[in-house]
């Protein structure tokens, strides 16, 4: 039998499982948005993976696959506002936070993609480094996460296009920068992050 590519179904089988994920950390603007997902212990899908491996095409399809064979989903994000208000490292939090707390199914273990993450209530979770290449369920998250925010980008662009956010997304492109130089920022833009600034550190 020809192996495949498929990620891993599960971390453990003790205990229903969410997978977490975000998407747009890094932007200038918009919101940060989260997902979390839970799966049926046996799942298997050769085709999903982390949302970055995909084309854009592949991610749209995937999406109403993933709602549809998933147990349960949720999608949540943090605006910009509060992104300036608390940071982007809890701002990312709070948003996978608020995506398990509308999960119709409670999860009783949660896997998140990356090396850190705040408690959630008392539920038992592992950090898993480039997770989204590892488990589906933090794959599917990953989509989820990307799929929705660049949704909402593509519509507050309608209002704002002269930032390219229908290309970049919000991401710190050259162009999205010198649109920047050129205009200034607006009310999307997330006013704690050296905007110009190519290395693009936090103040």
């Amino acid at each position: 039998m020809e192996e495949s590519n498929t990620l891993l179904s599960y971390y453990q089988t003790e205990l229903t499982e969410a997978g977490c994920d975000e998407a747009g950390r890094g932007c200038l603007a918009g919101p940060v948005f989260a997902a979390a997902v839970i799966f049926p212990a046996d799942y298997v899908n050769p085709i999903l993976n982390d949302s970055k491996k995909l084309s854009l095409k592949k991610r749209e399809s995937l999406r109403p696959i993933i709602e549809k064979e998933a147990l349960a989903f949720a999608v949540s994000s943090v605006s910009a506002e509060v992104i300036d208000q608390i940071n982007i490292h809890r701002a990312s939090y709070l948003a996978m936070h608020q995506a398990l707390d509308l999960l119709a199914i409670e999860a009783s273990y949660i896997i998140v993609d990356g090396n850190k993450f705040i408690p959630y209530k008392e539920i038992p979770y592992t950090c898993i480094v480039k997770g989204d290449g590892k488990y589906l369920s933090i794959a599917a998250a990953s989509i989820l996460a990307k799929t929705y925010r660049d949704e909402y980008m593509d519509g507050i662009a309608k209002d704002f296009p002269n930032y390219g956010w229908t290309k970049n997304k919000g991401y710190p492109t050259v162009e999205h920068r010198n649109a920047i130089l050129e205009s200034g920022i607006c009310s999307h833009h997330r006013k704690t992050f050296r905007i110009t600034d190519p290395q693009l550190k936090l103040f």
